[in-house]
């Protein structure tokens, strides 16, 4: 029981990292390997601001959101004109670059040994403890519904739709109008702000943070969760991320971990790529469909009944 809530918190937390990578892979068309990133942005936030300068939880999540927000600006300004394997390699090598600088940034990060004893959520006077995980993981929870709907919201609205078309055809959609360089700087922005509030409570659940956890291999899972559960689906992303955690900790389900091999997480991840690929790209429910002409005859529909 205690490892299948531990799950749950981790989906929770890595649902909100892929609902980002969703607005920027499945809705922008853009192949971001920089999750990780904006991840150990918004954890380093939370976690300097409770520790070093006496910050409640809640007040440090703007600040997670604005730092990693202003790191997506960052990120996204020039590398505007790559596309597909250019476009992953800039954004793996920010990633990178992002943990080498808390890696050596020793006045403010503490180094490789990082920051400890960060205080625990306090709601009214009452402290969440993450060890006893229910509380921990309502709070969590409630975080990715809200973000699940604000996205898919901001998906269905006019500049949603404009992102999609840069998607699917950017000279088009330039020739119609469409600003492409706004769309996809602001899917980057957006992608990168819940990100950061994904790293916010990462550190609070673990109450630490060091350099070493924002490997290359997060992004991966990430990407992984989006392509699982199916790009252009903000559910579907979500779904993803529970499957992802809940088959990463089946050896300590299983009681395996002696038999399966260390490198059994990135050996899957690898074989879920693959295989989503070949047989099913579009994942397992598929891309959301939003269809304006079911809208329109609702519409007329409700117009005739009146």
């Amino acid at each position: 029981m205690s490892f299948f809530l531990l799950i749950l918190i981790y989906s929770g937390i890595y649902a909100l990292m892929a609902i980002g990578q969703n607005l920027i892979t499945g809705y922008g068309g853009m192949l971001s390997l920089c999750q990780a990133g904006f991840y150990a942005l918004g954890s380093y936030a939370t976690a300097i601001l409770t520790v070093k300068c006496g910050w409640s939880f809640w007040a440090t999540i703007p600040v997670a959101m604005l730092v990693s927000g202003l790191c997506g600006l960052l990120i996204g300004l020039p590398t505007l004109r790559l596309k597909g394997d250019y476009l992953a390699i800039a954004t793996l090598g920010f990633g990178e670059i992002v943990r080498n600088v808390l890696n050596n940034w020793d006045s403010l990060t503490n180094g490789p040994m990082g920051i400890q004893k960060i205080p625990m959520i306090s709601f009214f006077g009452i402290q969440i403890n993450p060890y006893k995980k229910t509380g921990f993981i309502i709070v969590v929870w409630i975080f990715v519904i809200v973000s699940y709907i604000l996205y898919r919201r901001f998906a269905r609205s006019r500049m949603g739709r404009a992102l999609t078309a840069v998607r699917e055809d950017e000279i088009a959609a330039e020739s119609m109008g469409i600003n492409t360089t706004t769309y996809k700087v602001a899917a980057f922005i957006l992608g990168a702000m819940i990100a950061g509030v994904a790293g916010s409570f990462f550190v609070e659940y673990t109450l630490s943070v060091t350099p070493g956890t924002f490997t290359f291999m997060v992004s991966i899972m990430v990407l992984c969760m989006v392509v699982l559960g199916g790009m252009g689906n903000f559910l579907a992303c979500i779904l993803g991320a529970f499957i992802i955690q809940l088959i990463s900790y089946f050896p300590q389900l299983t009681g395996l971990t002696n038999v399966i091999p260390a490198q059994f997480k990135q050996i899957l991840f690898g074989l879920i790529l693959v295989v989503m690929m070949i047989w099913r790209p579009q994942g397992l429910l598929g891309r959301e469909k939003f269809s304006m002409e079911k809208k329109k005859r609702s519409f007329l529909q409700r117009k005739k009944e009146a």
